[in-house]
């Protein structure tokens, strides 16, 4: 065989080893990738199992919070006072943001969170994961930001409080902040009894944040206790009104009306002015916060004498017809000149209050024992917190000496050197209303009326208040606090106003503190008009014709029977008072 024929031989076998060594480098290639992939898929599956599915869930399974609701105020017929809503709070991580920030300018205009104010707040945070955007949100403004799909940025469910009677309850309830913590009135009074407890459940949720999936709920959300309120949100309606009314009417720069239930120490109406709306605290002065019938001070002048007398009947010291002549109009003690109107000469004890004698009192506390009168005051509450348990509320000021001056002594008796709120000087004429036994205040609705606790005797405050009947006679001071079809019990006050420097010479509070019916009495109230105009002031004017509006609408709205006939007045016939 010749060479040519040799190699031509060889070339094929060549060619042949060679195609089945690239086959078999082929294989192996393919043998090798399937043999790291059956490792991988291994490691992947079993080994590194459990840390892969932990990543997984970190990123997108999430615990998140469970909001409690606040438990709601009402009022005693069961009227919300006080409810949250739902709302929707935006929140971001700002780790994850900070890896996505290509995705920022969606937000560019956007009104509830803008890009510039966004990339702020983030960076200012880079290193935490969590921080609030906005919070308190409709839905639909939520969505507004959600919809755009940004990374880093989610929603959560939170509670708002909201005030259905707004201005009209605002100084009892109060009011929360954001967090829903109680700050004023009953909402903070009441905190921990309305706070509840919030919950925890596991979710899934898309690359846009969005829950897809509830999980598991790991402990679920305890709603706060609601707070029945022993205010009746008609009469507080009706004492918000009138109270207002007399404001603007006479000039004046504030007021205060307090309404109690004579048998059970509720407190029925309590408003002030002026006021503020609770559902938008904007701008707001931090004066018109006060619930001033239960934090400010006033002398509470006239409104004390019937404690005087008191005084004197529980000695043994007088009866209503005893006989006190204070000719001629005015007396001297000390550096001081007592006056009164004008001379009322000779004249008994029951007219002392219905004419307003200052003259008359001071003679009566002056013929006692000087502890006798302070006693007595401390024994109707003065000078000391009524337990209402209201924030803030003050205990008033009654002063404790071992030695009294006689010109100290006359003071008091027509209320000078004593300080009172609205909401003490009303549980005093409780006192004398309930038949003499002071029962607690309570701001929550009470189911069955205390025992209470006896101050005086029970002839001694129904004599009392039969003598204040005569106040509201023709002859007495109050005329215009008189109720259609009921008879009524008080006593009206005007004091000069105490300021820093001393007393103001020509301003002045108005007061007017009473019971109704006066056969029974079933309702205590208190008005205070606080430096009304010059052109009327006294307590007989400014604040009796409050008083007559609101508790002859309380007496009717509980349906108490009218205790005398449509058009017999108390008293004797026409005259004119003024103290």
């Amino acid at each position: 065989m010749s060479a040519n024929k040799r190699k031509a031989t060889r070339k094929p076998v060549a060619s042949k080893r060679w195609t089945g060594r690239r086959w078999h480098l082929v294989l192996a290639f393919w043998l090798v990738c399937a043999g790291v992939l059956v490792v991988r898929a291994v490691d992947l599956q079993v080994v590194e199992h459990d840390f892969l599915a932990h990543q997984g869930d970190i990123r997108n399974l999430r615990v998140e919070p469970l909001a409690a609701n606040r438990g709601v105020i009402r009022d005693r017929n069961g009227r919300p006072l006080a409810v949250s809503t739902p709302v929707v709070t935006l929140w971001a991580n700002p780790q994850e943001a900070m890896e996505n920030q290509q995705q920022w300018s969606k937000l560019t205009g956007n009104p509830i969170i803008d890009r510039a104010r966004f990339a702020r707040r983030v960076k200012a945070h880079a290193s935490r994961e969590f921080i609030y955007l906005a919070r308190g949100l409709a839905p639909e403004q939520a969505e507004s930001v959600l919809s755009l799909g940004v990374p880093g940025i989610y929603s959560l469910t939170e509670y708002r409080r909201y005030y259905p009677a707004g201005e009209v309850t605002s100084h009892v309830v109060g009011f929360t902040n954001i967090d829903e913590q109680g700050q004023e009135g009953v909402e903070l009074a009441f905190d921990k009894q309305l706070t509840g407890a919030p919950g925890r459940k596991k979710v899934v949720r898309d690359l846009l944040g969005r829950v897809i999936q509830d999980i598991e709920l790991i402990e679920p959300a305890r709603p706060g206790e609601d707070v029945t309120l022993s205010l009746d949100l008609r009469l507080q309606y009706l004492a918000y009104k009138e109270l207002m009314s007399a404001v603007h009417r006479f000039g004046a720069t504030g007021g205060s009306v307090v309404v109690l239930d004579v048998k059970t120490g509720e407190v029925l109406a309590m408003v002030n002015q002026p006021g503020y709306n609770p559902n938008n605290r904007k701008g707001i002065n931090t004066a018109s916060l006060r619930n001033r019938a239960a934090t400010d001070l006033f002398e509470p002048g006239s409104t004390v004498k019937p404690f005087t007398v008191a005084a004197a009947l529980e000695q043994g010291m007088v009866t209503p017809a005893t006989a006190i002549n204070t000719h001629p109009g005015y007396l001297r003690v000390g550096p001081k000149t007592i006056r009164d109107h004008r001379d009322y000469g000779v004249i008994d004890v029951t007219t002392v209050l219905t004419k307003s004698s200052n003259v008359g009192t001071s003679k009566l506390a002056l013929s006692m024992d000087p502890q006798v009168l302070p006693a007595m005051l401390g024994r109707f509450g003065f000078g000391q917190p009524t337990g209402v348990r209201f924030p803030g509320e003050s205990g008033g000021v009654l002063p404790i000496r071992a030695k009294w001056r006689d010109v100290e002594r006359a003071a008091l008796s027509y209320g000078y050197g004593v300080s009172v709120t609205a909401l003490q000087l009303a549980q005093a004429y409780a006192i004398l209303g309930n038949q003499g036994r002071r029962v607690p205040l309570s701001m929550v609705k009470v189911d069955e009326a205390p025992q209470g606790e006896r101050v005086i005797g029970t002839d001694t405050a129904r004599a009392i208040v039969d003598m204040l009947e005569t106040v509201v006679g023709q002859l007495g001071t109050a005329r215009r606090a008189r109720i259609p079809g009921y008879q009524v019990a008080g006593k009206t006050g005007t004091v000069h106003k105490l300021t820093a420097t001393g007393y103001a010479e020509h301003r002045y509070q108005g007061i007017f503190a009473g019971l109704a019916p006066a056969t029974d009495p079933r309702i205590a109230a208190v008005v205070v008009i606080d430096d009304p105009d010059q052109s009327a002031y006294y307590g007989g004017l400014v604040a009796a014709p409050v008083f007559s509006t609101i508790v002859g609408g309380a007496l009717r709205a509980m349906h108490v029977p009218p205790d005398k006939p449509e058009g017999v007045i108390a008293g004797e016939p026409d005259g004119e008072g003024r103290t």
